[in-house]
């Protein structure tokens, strides 16, 4: 019995001792490794934006720049070449660095040239810093501005449990990206409060290229769609679908494509004029009033050696613009059509050539009904309907008018698509494949761009 229990005893001491050596080895090592969560799809980001009352622009809070993180308000400029904000007004922070002369960051950014600043140092006014020419896309005003660097903070898109609006993602930092410090007399004009623009253009320091670069490893894809409510914001998603919308819409399913080009000639003024446009253009084939073609000079439809001509897609102007001999024809086309619908011609209000009495119409999900107005891009299939709640705009009481305006006769651009027809479209920007992505109108799909939140 007793060497029984000694050769139990020696047991236990032995399992004991291969435990501890064990503990021993695991302490020495550190924790075992774990297998890396494959990544099921790059994440997205998201810039909230709502339109402006007072001004009709569109603006976002949605982005925080330096440490500590400050939301700064910036007009959303869909052909910006890069993020600018007024550093006269009190921009502090301890991340900030000043893009110094002959760096990778000013060949980066395509640097104007080097300036000092006698009045610093301080964020903006440095001495032996690049030059960038931060541009006003409402009063198209630019002026130098000091290259710089700082934290950007944005919100990371989460996927909701249950089918319901989700709580607010979490914020993720870019340690570095690149932007302008403007003066303050640069943002006379834009929405009160608006400290600067968000470029969200072609060039290699605009906002969806530098997310491009960063760690998160995001495609260069980004989505847009704006909301016509002042109060319900829209959003910028950055990133590849899916885009779900309320109740669980997936939108990216519902996009057709139109190839995007790039205009040799910038429309900026400053050192940048005459290099490639950073602007979104497209290639516009012709223009139908409820199925009937418009008759148009079809040469204005491209554009020409010198950057002229040619129809792009903006944020800063408010109601899609046409050239004159376009406009005119296109107004005639739909007064014919609606005349046939009881809809009586009325006395213009500015800025709107073209006006009617709102007694005759009849409304429905997708705003009055009026002559449907069709954009036909390039591209297989590939036709842009816009409705009563794009093509119009109340003015009064008793009064709608054409949300088209008349561009004049010899303006840059032939076309741009302004804000009013953007809304409550979702608008995808693949530069990987250099497209644009429409989707029909959300009104009719039971949804609209204030449901973003289905997605956050």
């Amino acid at each position: 019995m007793a060497l029984s229990f000694l050769k139990i005893r020696f047991l236990l001491l032995c399992t004991l001792s291969a435990l501890l050596l064990l503990c021993l080895s695991v302490a020495h090592a550190g924790p075992p490794a774990r297998r890396p969560r494959p990544l099921l799809r790059p994440p997205q980001l998201l810039l909230p934006v709502v339109k402006d009352e007072a001004t009709n622009q569109y603006v976002t809070t949605g982005l925080a720049l330096g440490d500590p993180p400050v939301p700064r308000k910036l007009v959303v400029d869909l052909g910006g070449r890069f993020l600018w904000v007024d550093c006269e007004s009190g921009y502090l922070s301890r991340a900030y660095r000043p893009g110094r002369c002959m760096s990778p960051e000013c060949a980066l950014a395509a640097s104007g040239g080097c300036h000092s600043c006698l009045a610093g140092p301080r964020p903006g006014c440095n001495n032996n810093t690049c030059s960038l020419f931060p541009e006003n896309p409402i009063t198209n005003r630019n002026a130098v501005g000091e290259l710089a660097e700082d934290r950007l903070s944005l919100q990371l898109t989460v996927t909701p449990q249950n089918g319901t609006r989700a709580p607010s993602g979490p914020f993720v930092v870019f340690p570095r990206v690149l932007f302008s410090c403007a003066p303050a007399l640069l943002t006379r004009g834009l929405a009160p409060g608006a400290q600067g623009t968000v470029g969200l253009g072609r060039s290699r320091i605009a906002l969806p290229t530098q997310l491009t670069t960063s760690q998160f490893k995001i495609p260069p894809i980004f989505a847009l769609c704006l909301s016509p409510s002042a109060p319900s914001p829209g959003v910028v998603f950055f990133g590849a679908g899916p885009y779900t919308f309320l109740p669980g819409k997936d939108l990216s399913t519902a996009l057709t494509y139109t190839p995007l080009f790039i205009n040799p000639v910038s429309t900026v003024r400053g050192p940048t004029h005459g290099e490639p446009s950073d602007e979104y253009f497209v290639l516009l084939q012709s223009i139908l009033v409820n199925g009937r073609r418009v008759p148009v000079n079809e040469s204005l439809l491209s554009v020409d050696g010198q950057g002229r001509g040619g129809t792009k897609v903006s944020t800063v102007t408010r109601f899609t613009t046409l050239e004159s001999s376009i406009y005119h024809p296109f107004v005639k086309a739909f007064f014919q059509e609606a005349a046939s619908m009881g809809l009586v011609r009325v006395r213009s209000v500015a800025p709107f050539g073209a006006c009617f009495g709102a007694g005759n119409v009849t409304w429905q999900r997708a705003g009055p009904v009026v002559p449907a107005v069709d954009l036909v891009l390039d591209g297989e299939n590939t036709t842009w309907r816009i409705f009563g709640a794009n093509s119009v705009v109340q003015v009064g009481r008793d009064v709608l008018c054409l949300a088209f305006v008349d561009g004049g006769a010899n303006p840059r651009t032939s076309v741009v698509i302004g804000g009013h027809q953007l809304e409550d479209n979702l608008l995808q920007f693949d530069l990987v494949n250099s497209r644009l992505g429409i989707t029909p109108s959300l009104l009719f799909a039971q949804t609209s761009c204030a449901n973003f939140r289905a997605n956050v």
